[in-house]
């Protein structure tokens, strides 16, 4: 399941992220994105959602949601 299905309020551990942008890719780990982290689904939008990591909230789009697997 990808961040795109996750229900707000729910922690989840991210399982990996699925991109071959290796731009993209270090961009999520700078952020503290990276297997084995919790993540937690502040709120929805059209474009996108607002997520928790470690002490951190950060508005991402859904192309890039769906890209982090939990």
């Amino acid at each position: 399941m990808n961040l795109t299905n996750a229900t707000e309020g729910i922690e989840y551990i991210i399982k990996s992220v699925e991109t071959d942008d290796e731009e993209l890719n270090a961009f999520l780990f700078s952020l503290g994105c990276y297997s084995g982290e919790p993540i937690t689904v502040i709120s929805r939008r059209k474009s996108g959602c607002v997520v928790s990591i470690k002490d951190g909230r950060y508005s991402i789009d859904n192309a890039l949601a769906s890209a982090i697997l939990i």
